[in-house]
């Protein structure tokens, strides 16, 4: 019998071959492919839920020797939601691009990004780890690449160079890892690390790479335009998974390897770079004029709230409060990998039927397309943190802990953050329902996409709703 834990992996990755070979075809082999996943990512969930965490050791190696995947709550969720938002975002591709070339391109490239994302979320040795992440950046850099324009491909350029820089820095605490521990595997380093320089060392070099990677403030400089300027499936998933990955690993690393010698102040450290994040990517999505670009500054924004969890989580001890706070943290993550995804393939949308996405000329647009329109409210009630989204309970709980924990500035930098998301959105859906002029496009007869909003609505009544689902796979599937 297959073991589940490597479908998630295989299917995409054969797949991708199957698109290079049979191009004519690619999206069909993607669309088909994306919902198998999606059928295993989902037995995967099911099966941790109901049987704890699993293991898988490729080839029959003893641990430690082969390539080993691992699931538990976290991953099993996370997984679940990657493969969700990849198989909406290719449907949506299937009518996005207007050039032959790009899309044959285009899938075999996209399906090696979903095999790297899973492969990473899934892998249990730090070397694993970075071959994934490799393979993540390559194929994100390529993808992003698509968008043809010369910002693009300045985008592009920039975006390789600094994951190149970040891929070499975590490798380079890879080795220090393996020099002091004589193994790579995280399961059996986590009783082994102790805290001496050369630990302390690869921890700081870790947090680094991963830092630039998921585009912590304030080493966010290359996201915007690598997000805005990305064709719009592109830059949902880099925006939902490819920076969200980068946070679960600095997650997982920091709470599960590193847990023996990380400090709460020093935890603490990350707490202000989110709150900074929070404050600085909401300014700038205010003053933003395209519609991707403020997408792309929220981004920033959004990332910032997973950071005071990480700060507020690290510092309690095991029990209860801690285990319903990892709850809300990776309530938070799901839902703003669903809503992000869906208002960057609204923005999308939008550009391609209208020609751009200036913000200032979008007056009266929820005449024209109205089911667009209505998942980017849809996706601003998730990202403001309104009921009965998923973040509003996630937020709830954070308010709760910092309160509980005397963490007052904490409060205030939620609130404050999300008062600046309502004035971005609000300004932009003001427009759009206003009694303006009609924005004209040649292509307006052009049907609406509903994939983006499906994952609009997962985000504000599905995790708002069945959230309770959440902490019962965390106290069966194990937490953090």
């Amino acid at each position: 019998m297959i073991n589940l834990l490597i479908l998630p992996v295989a299917m995409p990755l054969l797949a991708a071959l199957l698109a290079l070979l049979i191009p004519r075809y690619g999206q069909l082999i993607a669309v088909v492919a994306g919902v198998l996943t999606t059928a295993a990512a989902t037995a995967v969930l099911m099966l941790v839920h109901s049987g704890g965490d699993q293991m898988l050791v490729l080839g029959g190696w003893q641990t430690g020797l082969g390539i080993a995947l691992y699931a538990d709550g976290l991953a099993a969720s996370m997984l679940l939601m990657s493969t969700l938002v990849g198989v909406a975002a290719s449907i949506f591709a299937c009518r996005y691009f207007e050039s032959s070339a790009t899309r044959v391109s285009f899938w075999p490239l996209w399906l090696l990004l979903q095999s790297a994302i899973s492969a990473l979320l899934l892998s249990a040795d730090l070397f694993n780890l970075y071959v994934t992440l490799e393979l993540l950046g390559l194929s994100a850099v390529s993808l992003t690449a698509l968008g043809r324009s010369r910002t693009a491909m300045k985008a592009a350029l920039d975006y390789l160079m600094l994951g190149l820089l970040g891929s070499l820095v975590f490798l380079a605490a890879v080795v220090l890892i393996y020099a002091r521990y004589g193994t790579l595997d995280i399961l059996l380093l986590g009783g082994m690390i102790e805290a001496d320089p050369l630990t302390w060392t690869a921890l700081a070099l870790f947090t680094a790479s991963l830092m630039l990677k998921c585009a912590l403030f304030p080493l966010h400089f290359w996201l915007p335009a690598v997000h805005a300027n990305a064709p719009a499936p592109v830059s949902a998933a880099l925006s939902a998974l490819v920076v969200k990955v980068a946070f679960y690993l600095l997650l997982r690393l920091w709470a599960d390897l590193f847990a023996p010698v990380v400090t709460p102040p020093l935890a603490s450290v990350l707490g202000v770079l989110g709150a900074a994040a929070i404050l600085w990517g909401s300014y700038r999505a205010i003053q933003a004029e395209r519609l991707k670009l403020l997408a792309a500054y929220s981004t920033i924004a959004q990332l910032g709230y997973l950071f005071l969890f990480f700060s507020l989580l690290l510092a309690m001890p095991q029990g209860e409060s801690r285990q319903l706070l990892y709850g809300a943290l990776l309530l938070f993550a799901l839902t703003h990998g669903f809503a992000k995804s869906a208002l960057f393939m609204a923005a999308g949308a939008i550009q391609q039927q209208l020609g751009h996405d200036r913000i200032t000329e979008l007056a009266g647009l929820a005449r024209t397309l109205p089911a667009t329109v209505f998942t980017l409210a849809l996706a601003g009630v998730a990202l403001i943190g309104l009921p009965p989204s998923g973040s509003f309970l996630a937020k709830w709980q954070l308010m709760t802990e910092a309160f509980a924990q005397g963490q007052w500035l904490w409060v205030l930098v939620v609130t404050a953050g999300s008062l600046l998301a309502s004035v971005y959105l609000f300004r932009v859906l003001g427009l759009m329902f206003s009694q303006g002029g009609q924005p004209s496009s040649p292509q307006l007869h052009v049907r609406e996409p509903l994939s983006p909003l499906v994952l609009a609505l997962i985000a504000t009544a599905v995790l708002g709703l069945g959230s309770n689902g959440l902490w019962q796979l965390l106290a069966s599937g194990g937490g953090i």
